[in-house]
């Protein structure tokens, strides 16, 4: 397996070290996640559920449409959505009509209840989560969670701070290249080499898991 430093000096020959430098997100502090409210949660939960096989812009565009539709996401009124409701929202103009997306919303609301039962709050339960085992939150999303499987999860965690890395089709190609693994992981023993990879390039550089994602999809193509 190369060493960060290598990955890193290739993705500043490509793009320049300033550039490059400028491309890295920043993730949030544990104590930054625990402050966000559970609505906001939700909300992004259900952009990135919508946002998946979509045209994203479309899902933006709509988006105060949503926020109505779902009460601000207010995971109390969004649990308790009937099934009667959720068949007058595949009616609603204000939103995109995916019967099962829009199932997912009150889904979704009872899985952050849930955790706010057990850890006071979604953002407490996001902050605890170690990041050496990113790939076990995605599980974790996948298994309690409703169509948070695939990149979905991933997207959502990167899209509210929770320190992550993603498997863009330029980060798998590195690994695939390195031999960690041989195609595109979704096998739990894949996911888990992939884990490993990112820990070890943690340790050498100080990095959050999602900067060195975008140095590695950088330093391809």
């Amino acid at each position: 397996m190369r060493t960060f430093e290598s990955i890193f000096a290739q993705a500043a020959a490509r793009k320049g070290s300033e550039t490059l430098e400028s491309l890295l997100p920043e993730p949030k502090t544990a104590a930054q996640l625990q402050i966000e409210t559970d609505d906001r949660y939700l909300a992004e939960m259900t952009k990135a559920v919508f946002r998946s096989g979509f045209v994203w812009k479309i899902i933006e565009n709509k988006w105060l449409g949503f926020e109505e539709a779902f009460d601000g996401f207010d995971t109390m009124a969004c649990a308790m959505l009937s099934d009667e409701e959720l068949e007058a929202l595949t009616q609603d103009t204000r939103i995109v009509r995916h019967a099962k997306k829009i199932g997912s919303v009150r889904g979704n609301a009872c899985f952050v209840r849930e955790v706010k039962g057990s850890h006071g709050g979604f953002g407490a339960y996001l902050a605890q989560w170690p990041e050496d085992d990113i790939v076990g939150l995605w599980a974790e999303l996948k298994r309690r969670g409703e169509r948070l499987g695939g990149n979905t999860g991933p997207y959502f965690l990167r899209f509210i701070g929770k320190d992550t890395f993603m498997l863009s089709a330029d980060v798998v190609a590195v690994l695939v290249e390195m031999e960690i693994v041989e195609k595109a992981p979704t096998s739990k023993k894949a996911l888990a080499a992939v884990q490993e990879a990112f820990n070890e390039w943690r340790s050498q550089s100080g990095r959050p898991l999602c900067q060195i994602s975008r140095v590695l999809a950088c330093s391809v193509g």
